[in-house]
C-alpha cells in the first residue's frame, strides 16, 4: 500500500489513513506558510494528525524539501540539517540522512514528533516498557517513501536504515522537555538523560 500513516503511543501503535493527495495539493505552498500552520496547528488539542497532513502536504507541494538533505557522514553515518530553529518558537524541523545499516539507540523524543521519509527505507522498531521498567519490543514498521510516523513524547522506539541506499527523513518536533527525553540501554535495563 502506497502512502502510509502511523501513530506511536506509549500503549501502542497503528496505522492512520492518509489524506488523498489530490485533497492536499497547492499551487505556491511555501515553507513559511506549512510553519504557520503548523503554529495554528498546535492549539488543537489532538494535534498530530493534523501536523501529518501538514507534512504530507509540504512534501507533495514542495520539491526542494525532498532535495534540502546533506550526505551522511563517513565517521558516523549520519548527518542532520537544520531546516528550521528558531529560539523561542517551538519547532525543530530537519533532515536527517543515515548510511544503510546505520542503527539509532533505543530512545523516546520527550515532544511530540512527526518523521516523514523522502528517500530509502527505515526500520521502526517499538518499545514498551513493561511495570517493571524492563523494555520489550511491540513490534516493527518499515516505512518507504512518503510514510509519515508520529509518535507523542512518551512512545519508545529504534530505527534502523534498512536496504541498499541511505534513508532521508523530513522530521518535525514540539518543544523537547529535557526532563523527559531518554535513550534506553537494553543490555544493562537502564534509561538516562538523552
Amino acid at each position: 500500500m502506497k502512502n502510509q500513516d502511523w501513530i506511536v503511543t506509549k500503549q501502542n501503535f497503528q496505522p492512520s489513513n492518509p489524506e488523498r493527495e489530490w485533497n492536499l495539493l497547492q499551487e505556491n505552498y511555501r515553507f513559511y506558510r506549512f510553519l504557520t500552520e503548523i503554529e495554528d496547528t498546535l492549539n488543537q488539542t489532538n494535534h498530530l494528525p493534523q501536523i501529518r497532513r501538514l507534512v504530507r502536504k509540504l512534501i507533495l507541494n514542495s520539491y526542494w524539501i525532498k532535495t534540502r538533505h546533506l550526505n551522511a557522514s563517513p565517521e558516523t553515518g549520519t548527518s542532520v540539517l537544520e531546516l528550521y530553529d528558531e529560539l523561542g518558537f517551538p519547532l525543530t524541523v530537519q533532515t536527517v540522512t543515515f548510511a544503510p545499516g546505520i542503527k539509532s539507540n533505543i530512545h523516546n523524543h520527550g515532544t511530540w514528533a512527526v518523521i516523514a521519509v523522502l528517500q530509502g527505507k527505515e526500520k521502526n522498531t517499538i518499545w514498551q516498557q513493561n511495570p517493571n521498567q524492563k523494555l520489550q519490543k511491540t513490534g516493527e514498521i518499515i516505512l518507504n517513501p512518503g510514510d509519515i510516523i508520529s509518535l507523542t513524547p512518551e512512545a519508545i522506539h529504534s530505527i534502523e536504515a534498512i536496504g541498499d541506499e541511505p534513508t532521508v527523513t523530513f522530521n518535525i518536533y514540539g518543544e523537547t522537555n529535557p526532563s523527559q527525553r531518554f535513550e534506553f540501554d537494553l543490555e544493562t535495563n537502564t534509561t538516562k538523560h538523552f
